[in-house]
């Protein structure tokens, strides 16, 4: 038997050692970041996405682990034990494999099978099984136990079978067999329930479906047991054409294993029948709940993947900076709300303005929002994409227009999960006696500053950009997006001392409580003036130091070094090179010439290798530099506002709001995100469409169709092919590819407030 370290190591093609030296540091409390950053030459540079696969597969096998010793003592207490099963017990490498050889020595009630044995009746199983030449009939006229129940031939025969479909249905091979085929040829085969078909009308497309079970996409499998779980679809598994074959295939596998073959002998169509009772009555239902779970399991899988690619590509969209900013929380009939944060995101000011129906008030609105930016030198407006966002927009550049001397810029943001976060406890004590509409504006303007800063406060599941995320295993789900939280926050770094305590809470080793006591010791005692002052926070000892003490930053501290990603147990090694150079820290920084002529094996020893000593250097010539990308915004085209302005073949600017395994949804302007099928990403075929666009990219796109009534746009990254040729192309399609795209618009599920949700319910035309 492998040990799980050797396992994982062939997974992720490294070395053995490499996995226990990880090993050993998580065991030892370090997160994966750290390990990932500040560990490279004890892990031999494994990455944060190998660290993560690691840590998974480590739960898994160490359960795996548990698992199998608690079946084998069960086993073993029963004194069934032997080695061969001991042996087979030890090699199985899956939780599946365990529990198909433990399956015929779990505990349970009294089954028919045992109820048979205990009136002496195993006997007749087996000399039946073992010489088919007896008659059925015959042999068990010897086995009539009235006081046990069995008062003649029939009962006789009923109970040697139930003995020998249990002992069919539990072989372990045998469960495997059929396992693998009904993966391989089953078909998933959907009908609508009698009377459910109004009811229904979202599930039209499973009305009447058959698809391969390993061929099924993500999206299509949730929304099919969302159907099922609704009452609105039934579920089979079948193979094809299972009507009119003579017997199931799976019944031609289970004779064959157990050599049961028809000769015209006197037990051979007891034993056939005995076969194809097995398949109906017992395996059958084991399989298709194993496969159905699987299928169910895969697409969460897949599921959580995209969220977690989407969230990912959120939290490190690039930031606008430390501006002060005006965020407009866009409404009709409640009117626009307005907030001014400084550049750290403190609030200064607040207002609300009915520019729009039914008031009507534009120009006092305008008067308003001039005094605002006058007053607090505003450079920049962050404007929510929600109700009224398009016509909001339209009054910002109104006001950019008429005061020019401003020097203002406008943009449409993403007001996911702003909702969320205006009535929780966080808002509530940190605006106590602010309406909860102005702290939506507030964190409108400051996710426009830093997104991650400001998403990190909002439970991920919030923020919107999953399919089907209210389906998906919960606990799975917010282990990968929490994951993806705490890899982002680690990767950018935090500000010490302007941080909030969510987005200290994400920072490698410190928890929730160590957070509220820095942010605590800060405002009692002032802003930090190094790390090593951590040290005087209370509960954060010298371990929850070593992990986080790199992640976080000190602008304009004692040591410059506390600006940078540069760790204070490496300082040792920023000493050698000024020593070498003999230059002081200050010269040393930022000098691109300098730094480059510096060799990293001069400055290694018995703790710091070359990896770590490099990305030591890399730092020294832009310190604290942030990995995400430079700040852009899309310009969306003057006169088209709404989607009744859009005409085949125009060219446009957008933003990507999502990315499904189906497409990306891109925003226009027009108050309706466009779909950009994966067929219509690159004139080269696509397997996913992030290899070609990530959330918050600017794309330039082509409308290929516009449905007014519908709100559906079909967009193309194609631009220099024929729109018509293209929707020729789509009309082509066979019926069920449409239905297919048709069901991919309902890929994800209104999520509250959240705006990004509604580029979900838009795709192409049928």
């Amino acid at each position: 038997m492998k040990s799980i370290s050797l396992r994982i190591a062939e997974e992720l093609a490294v070395k053995e050692s490499q996995v226990l030296a990880a090993v050993g540091l998580l065991d030892e409390g370090a997160t994966v970041p750290f390990i990932a950053r500040y560990r490279k030459e004890v892990t031999g540079m494994l990455d944060d996405t190998q660290l993560r696969h690691l840590e998974e597969r480590l739960t898994y096998l160490r359960d795996l682990e548990d698992r199998r010793a608690t079946v084998l003592g069960s086993i073993a207490e029963q004194g069934k034990l032997t080695d061969d099963l001991k042996a087979s017990i030890n090699e199985a490498d899956t939780k599946t494999r365990l529990e198909d050889l433990y399956l015929p020595y779990k505990p349970r009630r009294r089954t028919k099978a045992q109820i048979a044995r205990e009136a002496g009746i195993a006997p007749l199983a087996q000399a039946l099984f073992e010489d088919p030449q007896l008659s059925p009939e015959g042999e068990a006229e010897k086995y009539i136990n009235t006081d046990a129940g069995f008062t003649d031939v029939k009962a006789v025969l009923d109970g040697a079978r139930q003995i020998l479909m249990e002992q069919f249905a539990e072989n372990a091979d045998v469960v495997k067999k059929l396992r693998d085929y009904m993966w391989q040829n089953g078909i998933i085969r959907s009908r609508v329930v009698e009377g459910k078909q109004s009811e229904g009308e979202k599930f039209a497309d499973y009305f009447e479906y058959d698809e391969a079970i390993n061929k099924i996409p993500s999206h299509r499998a949730l929304a099919l047991f969302r159907g099922r779980n609704e009452g609105v679809l039934q579920m089979e598994l079948v193979v094809a054409n299972e009507e009119t074959l003579a017997s199931h295939p799976c019944e031609g596998i289970i004779a064959k294993h157990f050599n049961i073959e028809n000769k015209n002998r006197a037990a051979d169509k007891w034993l056939a029948d005995t076969v194809r009772w097995t398949w109906k009555v017992k395996s059958f239902t084991h399989v298709d709940l194993e496969l159905k779970m699987q299928l169910k399991e895969a697409a969460e899988e897949e599921a959580i993947k995209v969220f977690a690619a989407n969230l990912k590509d959120l939290l490190l969209a690039a930031p606008a900076g430390a501006k002060t900013t005006l965020g407009l929380d866009p409404g009709l009939r409640t009117g626009v709300k307005v907030a001014v944060v400084d550049a750290t995101g403190k609030l200064l000011d607040n207002a609300t303005i009915y520019p729009h129906v039914p008031k009507n008030e534009w120009d006092k609105s305008l008067k308003i929002l001039a005094a605002l930016c006058i007053k607090h030198e505003v450079k920049l407006i962050s404007i929510g994409n929600g109700t009224a966002s398009r016509e909001t927009d339209k009054l910002a550049r109104d006001l950019i227009k008429q005061f020019p001397q401003l020097g203002l810029n406008s943009l449409v943001v993403s007001e996911a999960g702003a909702s969320v976060y205006s009535a929780s406890e966080l808002a509530a004590r940190e605006f106590p006696d602010l309406d909860v509409s102005i702290r939506g504006a507030v964190s409108i303007a400051r996710r426009l500053q830093d997104p991650l800063a400001e998403l990190v406060k909002i439970e991920p599941k919030a923020i919107g950009v999953g399919q089907y995320q209210h389906d998906v295993s919960q606990t799975r789900l917010a282990r990968s997006l929490d994951a993806v939280v705490e890899d982002c926050v680690n990767a950018v770094g935090v500000d010490l001392n302007m941080a909030s305590v969510p987005l200290l809470s994400q920072v490698s080793g410190l928890s929730s409580v160590m957070a509220e006591n820095i942010v605590a010791h800060r405002d009692m005692h002032g802003a930090f003036k190094n790390r090593r002052q951590l040290l005087d926070v209370s509960r954060l000892g010298p371990k929850a130091f070593e992990q986080a003490a790199g992640f976080l930053r000190i602008a304009n501290g004692d040591n410059p070094l506390d600006r940078s990603s540069v760790h204070p147990e490496a300082y040792p090694v920023v000493e050698k090179i000024l020593a070498k150079i003999g230059k002081p820290i200050t010269s040393l920084l930022g000098d691109s010439s300098l730094i480059k002529s510096l060799k990293p094996s001069d400055f290694t020893d018995e703790k710091f290798g070359v990896p770590t000593v490099t990305d030591i250097i890399k730092e020294l010539e832009k310190p604290g530099r942030d990995p995400r990308p430079e700040f852009k915004t899309a310009s969306f085209k003057e006169g088209v506002e709404e989607i009744s302005d859009l005409k085949t073949d125009m060219v446009l600017e957008g933003v990507v709001t999502n990315v499904t395994n189906f497409g990306a949804f891109v925003d226009i302007g027009v108050h309706q995100d466009g779909l950009v099928h994966i067929s219509m990403l690159a004139s080269r075929f696509i397997k996913d469409p992030r290899e070609v666009v990530k959330a918050g990219d600017l794309v330039k796109v082509k409308v290929m169709e516009v449905d007014v009534k519908r709100r559906r746009i079909a967009l193309t990254m194609r631009l220099e092919d024929d729109s018509r040729d293209q929707i020729k192309q789509t009309t082509r399609e066979p019926v069920q590819q449409k239905s297919r795209q048709r069901e991919q618009a309902r890929a994800a599920e209104p999520m509250g407030n959240s705006a990004m949700a509604d580029a979900f319910s838009k795709v192409l035309k049928r």
